[in-house]
């Protein structure tokens, strides 16, 4: 299943395995993820409908098996150890009606080339092989690498004469759809662009170079570097900063809870970040991977009052605050599936707000560099598109085939597209009659 954050991906799993259960196809299941604190959301997600969920690394024992929980929860990162336990775990009810679930299953990569390689599929595989049903579920449903990844079914496509092989998910809900059904925020987006100047060593004279404008790869990336540096009162990072903390103060006027969220390059980018945001006065949490208790921290910005949240890689992927409505991406991470992981923390409705709001919703905003790549992900972060496995056609002959499905293509605003303005993007905005 492809659908982005606030579809109910999670929920929507455990309902359909209790009908399952009652309808006696199925007794228990199990839920692999990718970090903890996402086993902690599935396990209250689970609590919330009365199923007993535990940890199948910690409590998977004969008396377990005689207390009949419903299901147990597993990391990847659990899942690749040598241990035999889960395994002798998972065998008892193999036979009887077992439901693997994996979440974001783009993680389970698998390349034949490889076989050794990419081992959290593997492991996935091999501890699921006898289970009576898979359930796949992920919000970007693609790799940087472009391998395909397993509990996904691969199709094959003819195109112009060539099979091309494609992932099909059997359920995909666009954030479009969300959108129009005020399951989720819009977003907005805010591109700073400007100039960026290079210095040779050994030479006194200077290059400049267009952020936006930039073709030439190896300039473009470092265009990126250049630009989320904290330099100067006049830099890119500090212009995107501001305006972004002018549209969160904004936006509190009116949604007291509100916060934002800034994704750095690094820890020591996200500690500069973070004490400059203190200085202008802000309330901050700084939490990254060497954080003591990092996921208590995380769980305590969600219902807390900081103003700002700031981290690398800890927030971009599963974590569930509602009350983010900006996010300011400054990192050179440029990866498609990570920059959608991103900005989509900020897309989510808490039941209070989607009780007052009118549909469409308030949209949220996104700040970031000008990046090229940046904004061509942001022309079309709100449409699906087909997830193509190393094809022998150019992208641009694949993306115009008759077999790829449609979305409407709704309007889109870029304004001000000289170097040195700020860009604004209106993506998915709704037509009249859904207003």
């Amino acid at each position: 299943m492809h659908a982005g954050p606030g579809a109910g991906k999670t929920l929507g799993a455990l309902l359909s395995f209790q009908a399952m259960k009652k309808e006696g196809l199925l007794k228990a299941f199990v839920v692999f993820c990718h970090r903890n604190s996402i086993a902690s959301q599935w396990q209250k997600s689970a609590a919330m409908l009365g199923l007993k969920v535990k940890d199948l690394e910690s409590s998977c024992n004969e008396q377990d098996l005689q207390n009949e929980s419903d299901g147990w929860i597993l990391t990847y990162q659990a899942a690749t150890k040598k241990s035999q336990q889960p395994k002798e775990c998972l065998k008892v009810f193999s036979c009887e009606g077992l439901l693997a679930i994996a979440d974001e299953a783009h993680h389970l990569g698998v390349n034949p080339d490889e076989p050794e390689g990419a081992v959290w599929g593997k492991s996935f595989l091999e501890l699921t092989k006898n289970s009576t049903l898979r359930i796949g579920l992920t919000g970007t449903p693609f790799r940087a690498d472009n391998l395909a990844f397993c509990s996904a079914r691969k199709v094959q496509i003819h195109a112009r004469g060539e099979l091309i092989e494609q992932i099909n998910p059997d359920l995909c809900v666009e954030p479009l759809e969300l959108i129009a059904a005020g399951d989720v925020r819009p977003l907005e987006f805010h591109f700073q662009d400007g100039w960026v100047e290079h210095s040779h060593a050994g030479q006194p004279d200077r290059e400049t170079s267009p952020l936006s404008k930039e073709q030439r790869e190896s300039w473009r990336a470092r265009n990126l570097r250049r630009a989320i540096h904290l330099s100067g009162p006049s830099s890119i990072a500090i212009q995107l900063l501001t305006k972004a903390r002018s549209k969160l103060i904004t936006i509190r006027s009116e949604q007291k809870s509100a916060a934002g969220l800034v994704i750095a390059r690094d820890i020591q980018h996200a500690k500069e970040i973070a004490n400059l945001l203190k200085e202008y006065g802000d309330s901050v949490d700084l939490v990254h991977s060497k954080s003591k208790e990092a996921n208590e921290r995380l769980a305590e910005f969600k219902e807390g009052e900081a103003n700002w949240l700031v981290s690398v890689d800890m927030c971009s992927e599963g974590f569930d605050a509602p009350r983010i409505r900006v996010v300011t991406y400054l990192t050179t991470v440029v990866t498609k599936s990570r920059f959608l992981q991103g900005i989509t923390r900020a897309v989510r409705m808490s039941k209070e707000r989607a009780e007052i709001e009118p549909i469409p919703r308030n949209p949220s905003h996104i700040f970031a560099p000008a990046d090229p790549l940046l904004i061509e992900y942001a022309r079309n972060w709100s449409k699906a598109k087909p997830y193509l496995i190393k094809g022998t056609q150019s992208v641009s002959t694949i993306e115009t085939a008759s077999w790829i499905p449609k979305s409407p293509i709704l309007p889109m605003e870029a304004v001000g597209d000289s170097a040195g303005e700020l860009i604004k993007m209106r993506t998915a905005e709704l037509p009249q009659f859904l207003k």
